[in-house]
């Protein structure tokens, strides 16, 4: 009798199970299939980022051939594309290496680029405050200094990431441009500041012994 009773009871949990697999057996299917194409997707994805990754690395290589070989025209056009077409970090690194490359023969076109990058918020402060810096190293030999004060004071204050460099340029142009109070002053940020970089410190201290040897006043 027990063996009957066991046998029924099989038998209504196998028809509950059909049921419920009628009913919700669509459902099943599909998330399964959506999981599949959801990793199959992704897989596709990564496939494709990391095969425009590898195209730009190839173009970057040969526009950084084409500088060395003094295709400069051929190199800017090269770097442009790159800036244009290729995935968002070698964008930026073709935008500030097409910039350094103008740099050789047309400096003022080269500062302009630097400054369209130092203004350009997607980029993020990092970039931007480098991009600022690479214009001032430009202007440093040329420019007055009310001019390298308005790009660079904003990124030698504190905590700002590249303010030994822009510190040490300001400096500089201070010196160059015969105001050895502003020189001194600085020179004064970059001792003070325990995280300077001792090379920076080391040709600070080279220019203080020319300002106190009167050797620019």
């Amino acid at each position: 009798m027990a063996d009957i009773f066991h046998e029924v009871d099989e038998e209504v949990r196998r028809e509950q199970l059909k049921r419920l697999w009628d009913r919700y057996s669509i459902f099943l299917i599909a998330g399964a299939v959506l999981i599949v194409l959801g990793i199959a997707g992704w897989r596709g994805y990564e496939y494709y980022v990391g095969k425009k990754a590898a195209e730009a690395g190839a173009q970057f290589e040969t526009a950084l051939a084409l500088v060395e070989e003094g295709k400069q025209a051929e190199a800017e056009a090269a770097f442009d594309k790159i800036a244009a077409d290729a995935p968002e970090g070698y964008r930026v690194l073709a935008r500030f290496r097409a910039a350094a490359s103008l740099a050789t023969t047309k400096q003022a076109d080269a500062v302009k680029a630097f400054d369209a990058l130092a203004g350009d918020s997607t980029l993020g402060p990092l970039w931007q405050d480098l991009a600022g810096v690479r214009a001032g190293m430009l202007l440093v030999d040329t420019a007055p200094l009310a001019d390298l004060q308005k790009r660079l004071d904003p990124l030698a204050e504190s905590g700002r990431p590249y303010r030994h460099s822009a510190r040490e340029l300001l400096a500089l142009s201070a010196w160059k441009n015969n105001d050895a109070a502003a020189a001194k002053r600085y020179i004064d940020m970059i001792a003070g500041d325990a995280e300077t970089p001792s090379g920076t410190r080391q040709r600070v201290d080279v220019l203080s012994a020319l300002i106190a040897g009167n050797g620019k006043s």
